[in-house]
């Protein structure tokens, strides 16, 4: 404890780090406000008062009960989700963007910018949609409800969602619309987690509860387990001269991460999901409607492949064996047993292609558990934190964000040791990119 209170002082005492925090809890409060704010001609009070089911309950989860509520945030930050997705398959086939995301900076900065007007495009196809099936005629108000104004307000609250994310990832702490996702998914537990405790108190299951509890406390330790396990090469960097120093011959190793690709490929696989949903809803459960059931074998199957198919994808862009086994060779070091160059880059990839499978199966199986729960009689609210999206969104944000604020400390304290991946000593490791 007293370890945890000094450290919380030292991060107040870190002028960049306090204002960092600070700018990011207001930004977040922002988020909160507006989400309850209501669209301009809505009565809230002619809302559906049973609340959302379905699909529509899935999307108000991450939209923190914004889209429930009729508010300006309401289409949350899910349509810039599903344009980044697009943006990086057309990454693959569309040889004009792979320049782009040849020319670092410049480029990622074209590409951010397209992002943002395909933003702006599905949002318009996607708020109609909301108005027609979310917001009854019960609650538009005569004279007041503007079809145009209200289609405007939704894109424009998503595109401030998007804003307010880019602002906290540049000059926040953590990846500002992963922790935007993660703040509206906490924002509804307390809720789900007391409509499970009247249920089992209705039925007199209090010890049925508690090992609910425990169990999801068990997934929460198995998720983290997942998300910080790493596969640790060993590194030996060769004795050398520089000027009057002797640098190098120490032996220090670089760490793959079992799930390099972090929380980005459920994320993604959940936005893609969610079309077949809209489809279903657009044409009154006529096509595909075994994709709408999330206790049903299809949907939980087609989910579960698709995000080993996003770790696979996502972990070949956030860890390049040849970049590594270069850096390596620039600075002297070498896998012991493997020679430099080539044959370092072909047994890194093979290592990354190793651990990338189990990672990739343990995180669909943890992506699916809810499907199980809801099985075991567990109230659908509850059963999305007992593994799944939310859970996995969870504990990675904050595992990314607290991670963060050690490098700051770290940075703080002991000025260099961590600067451009470079080894100064034993006890050190090499840097692995990774994305939240």
């Amino acid at each position: 404890m007293k370890d945890l209170v000094k450290t919380l002082k030292n991060i107040w005492k870190i002028d960049e780090l306090r204002q960092r925090i600070t700018l990011t809890l207001g930004l977040i409060l922002i988020y909160r406000v507006g989400s309850y704010v209501v669209l301009p001609g809505v009565n809230p009070n002619g809302l559906n008062a049973g609340g959302s089911s379905g699909v529509a309950e899935l999307i108000d989860l991450f939209a923190g009960g914004a889209f429930s509520r009729a508010s300006i945030f309401a289409l949350g930050i899910m349509p810039y989700i599903s344009a980044s997705i697009i943006m990086q398959l057309l990454g693959i086939a569309v040889p004009a963007i792979q320049k782009m995301q040849r020319e670092g900076e410049s480029g990622r900065k074209r590409i951010n910018q397209w992002t943002r007007f395909l933003t702006i495009g599905i949002t318009l196809i996607q708020a109609p949609g909301y108005i027609a099936t979310t917001i009854p005629e019960a609650a538009r108000v005569p004279g007041a409800f503007s079809y145009p104004l209200t289609v405007l307000v939704l894109i424009a609250g998503t595109m401030f969602i998007m804003w307010l994310g880019e602002k906290i990832t540049d000059r926040g702490i953590g990846n500002g619309i992963s922790l935007l996702i993660m703040i509206g998914i906490i924002a509804k537990l307390p809720g789900s987690f007391a409509q499970e405790l009247v249920a089992r108190h209705s039925n007199g299951g209090y010890v049925v509860f508690l090992v609910e509890v425990v169990l999801l406390l068990l997934v929460i330790a198995f998720a983290i387990m997942l998300v910080q396990g790493t596969r640790r090469i060993p590194v030996q960097f060769a004795k050398r001269m520089v000027g009057n120093k002797q640098i190098g011959g120490v032996r220090n190793y670089i760490p793959l991460k079992v799930n390099a690709a972090g929380v980005m490929p459920i994320i993604f696989a959940q936005a893609i999901m969610f079309i077949p949903m809209y489809i279903n809803q657009y044409t009154e459960g006529r096509w595909f409607s075994g994709l709408v059931n999330f206790e049903g074998f299809w949907y939980n199957f087609l989910f579960a492949v698709m995000i080993i198919l996003f770790t696979y994808f996502y972990t070949a862009i956030m860890v390049n064996p040849r970049d590594m086994a270069d850096q390596m060779k620039r600075n002297g070091g070498f896998i012991p047993g493997v020679k430099p160059g080539k044959q370092t880059e072909s047994f890194i990839d093979s290592l990354i292609s190793r651990i990338t499978l189990p990672g990739a199966i343990f995180l669909a199986v943890i992506a699916i558990l809810p499907a199980f729960a809801m099985k075991l009689g567990i109230k659908q609210q509850f059963a999305y934190f007992y593994g799944g999206t939310s859970l996995l969104i969870m504990v990675g944000v904050v595992l990314d964000t607290l991670q963060q604020i050690e490098t700051h400390l770290l940075s703080r304290h002991y000025d260099g040791l961590m600067k451009s991946g470079k080894i100064k000593g034993r006890g050190q490791q090499m840097q692995t990119p990774t994305m939240m």
